[in-house]
């Protein structure tokens, strides 16, 4: 066997390819570095739209996507240093069709790729692809997919406490139902958050010499005195309705990114079309926004970021893809929620997928052509 023309060229080789998967994992974030977390800050990673295939995953997805994305997560938590994670709905990329045992699978899949960070709180909204469309939508199905996830009653809500922050993750894919029992179910939970959150918001004025309101427990949202941005955290998979009143003005924020979830619509008729299948309708946003007065909005889909403030004050954030089977750039969020009620968002975005093959055909090709040079 022919040595090497220079014994240092295979240590060069192994440390430009450790290099270079550094590089393409470290994510680019608006905003500079992070900050660092004041006593009771909380800082969650916000993901969505994984489309994970579970034992379904092609050769492709095992042995490339997600050992990129294993490193993109580790570095990710690495360097920002989220104490959560929260994934906004479609973890799987076709749960709608698997059988229980290939839904374990895409979750088992998802811990790999956390890595030793699946250690870490998580919360999981679900998303359509995950329990499908109003056509097939039933609740005893919904139940078997959210019971492998943390802290989901059977209708796919849940309500959490993490560091004192609330958060409350809706079945959003119900919501977009007419008569379906589910969607019912789905209200009702809402209504036992909205009558928590008064209570808790009437406990906490009565000390303070404030107006006790008199009457029913009725979580009616017209009865509702809480003040924006009182309640919790809200996680879904469907953004929000916009009012023509809103949307005259532009969002806060946004990156330029299309999706397959969109597209440009030639007629009025086709755009309401688009939004009625993918965002909620105006019954439910005026529900949510009214019933319990969200701190801050999360949700997915679109594929892309946008910041949003509604009418009344409310911030709706929406979380990009963490996929290249979306058209677009992956990206994240990083959420911090200070003590004061405060909400900073960080937009990050991770390598384009041909930036990272193009990267590793270069090695290989630089591979080959020092083996070559050693015969």
């Amino acid at each position: 066997m022919a040595a090497w023309p220079n014994p240092a060229l295979p240590l060069l080789l192994v440390a430009a390819l450790l290099a270079f998967e550094d590089w393409l994992s470290t994510p680019s974030c608006s905003g500079g570095p992070p900050a660092a977390s004041g006593p009771g800050d909380l800082r969650a990673m916000m993901v969505a739209d994984l489309m994970l295939l579970g034992s379904d995953a092609t050769y492709a997805d095992r042995f490339f996507r997600d050992h990129v994305m294993y490193k993109f997560f580790d570095n990710s938590i690495q360097t920002l240093k989220p104490d959560m994670i929260v994934v906004l709905g479609d973890i799987s990329a076709k749960g709608s069709e698997l059988t229980e045992r290939k839904w374990i699978s895409v979750i088992e899949q998802f811990e790999g790729i956390l890595g030793h960070y699946s250690g870490l709180p998580l919360l999981i909204a679900l998303g359509d692809k995950d329990v499908g469309t109003c056509a097939n939508l039933e609740g005893k199905f919904v139940s078997r997919r959210a019971k492998h996830l943390p802290g989901l009653d059977s209708g796919g809500c849940g309500a959490f406490e993490i560091s004192n922050v609330s958060f409350v993750s809706i079945n959003a894919v119900a919501l977009l139902c007419g008569n379906n029992d589910l969607r019912f179910g789905v209200e009702k939970f809402m209504e036992r958050e909205s009558h928590h959150f008064q209570s808790l918001n009437e406990a906490e004025c009565y000390p303070l010499g404030c107006e006790k309101r008199e009457g029913s427990t009725d979580t009616s949202w017209r009865q509702n005195s809480m003040e924006s941005g009182s309640g919790p955290v809200v996680l879904l998979h469907f953004p929000l309705h916009k009012f023509d009143a809103e949307v005259t003005g532009l969002t806060t924020s946004s990156e330029e990114i299309v999706s397959d979830h969109s597209s440009v619509f030639a007629s009025s008729k086709q755009r309401g079309l688009y939004d009625r299948l993918h965002m909620l309708p105006a019954n439910s946003t005026q529900y949510i926004l009214q019933a319990l007065k969200p701190r801050i909005i999360f949700n997915a889909h679109t594929g892309s970021f946008s910041d949003f403030l509604h009418a009344d004050g409310t911030r709706e954030v929406t979380v990009p893809a963490m996929t290249w089977k979306a058209r677009g750039v992956p990206g994240f969020v990083i959420a911090t929620f200070d003590i004061k009620g405060a909400v900073t968002l960080r937009c990050c975005w991770l390598a384009k997928e041909w930036h990272v093959i193009m990267g590793y055909l270069a090695f290989l090709c630089l591979t080959a052509l020092a083996v070559r040079l050693s015969h």
